[in-house]
């Protein structure tokens, strides 16, 4: 039985109140439009709506992450390869889009993405219980069919943000097939674990958060410390999703290659990060800037079970953290 209640049939309530919450499930209606604004709040809302689909593939000798983003105005995508054998990025690709350009980003969770410009094709598209994923690029190339037949429970949140609110769809434990190609070869998906995130709001213009993921076929988590506080603070265990509460990221931010400690605040998650390599990007247009640096490397201590006390050990558990500042 889970301990977190469903997820509701949409964003907002009758009454034009955000329905704010941690549940389980999939929220079918993400559409913010029941959301009641202000007149103010209701002609810049384009400029603060945020819609991302993510992936990231778990290897034992290599991570992919993928992700389509539309910041509302404007659109960007990145994917990469970091090889754990070579602990390097082997392949990557990013690009920025126009206005209106090649964007889109659908109100589904685990739905349809895509992004084309600048040399890179990257979509997600839904196919019944199969998420695909492809990516054509100069660099790197990525064809995966996520299975979601089967998938762990899903943690929806939907809470206050730093603008007006946001909503987030997170579930990992997922078997892919297909394969990577980049300039070091081929790389087959086969025995990895899949993870995604969707998520959807009216965020604000600055907007900063650290995060901390990983999965493998049996557990995993996600942790958060920013703009959403700890409500999409969850661990999955053997098929069984719980809460946990704030966490607390202990690193070096000159030196994020250095080894990291993560736990938090009611002692279900301790955890020590080794990273083997990061993937860093900054940009400044302007109009918009970020400052993003991924670490990718592994996990080790334990996750401890809410409803049984039982501690779980997390050995060398392939993932990231990221350390995150948007101006959009």
């Amino acid at each position: 039985m889970s301990i977190l209640p469903p997820a509701p049939p949409r964003l907002a309530t009758e009454t034009g109140q955000a329905d704010f919450g941690v549940y389980q499930g999939i929220i079918p209606d993400l559409s913010w439009n029941g959301l009641a604004m202000s007149p103010l709040q209701r002609l810049g809302r384009r400029l603060h709506h945020k819609r991302w689909q993510y992936a990231a593939i778990a290897h034992d000798d290599f991570l992919i992450a993928a992700a389509v983003v539309d910041v509302g105005w404007n659109g960007t995508a990145f994917a990469y390869l970091f090889d754990r054998r070579s602990r390097r990025v082997a392949a990557a690709a990013s690009a920025n889009g126009l206005p209106g350009v090649g964007i889109r980003v659908a109100d589904r969770a685990f739905g349809d993405a895509h992004f084309r410009f600048g040399g890179v094709d990257l979509r997600f598209a839904r196919d019944g219980d199969t998420l695909r994923l492809s990516l054509d690029s100069r660099e790197l190339q990525l064809n995966a069919a996520i299975s979601l037949a089967a998938m762990p429970p899903v943690l929806a949140v939907v809470a206050p943000a730093n603008y007006l609110a946001h909503s987030t769809h997170k579930s990992g434990g997922l078997t892919v097939e297909g394969e990577a190609r980049g300039p070091a070869g081929r790389y087959a998906l086969s025995g990895a674990a899949a993870s995604l995130d969707y998520s959807n709001g009216l965020l604000a213009r600055e907007t900063r958060w650290r995060w901390a993921s990983a999965h493998g076929r049996h557990m995993g988590f996600n942790l958060q410390q920013g703009y959403m506080g700890n409500a999409e603070n969850a661990v999955w265990l053997d098929g069984r999703l719980f809460r946990v509460g704030a966490v607390e990221f202990d690193y070096l931010t000159d030196d994020p290659l250095a080894p990291w400690r993560v736990r938090s605040q009611d002692g279900l998650v301790d955890l020590a990060f080794t990273p083997e390599g990061a993937r860093r990007e900054d940009k400044n247009l302007l109009i918009a800037a970020s400052r993003y640096v991924q670490p990718i490397g592994r996990f080790d201590g334990t996750l401890t079970d809410p409803a049984s006390g039982e501690r779980h050990p997390v050995r060398q558990l392939a993932g990231v953290t990221e350390d995150h500042l948007s101006r959009w």
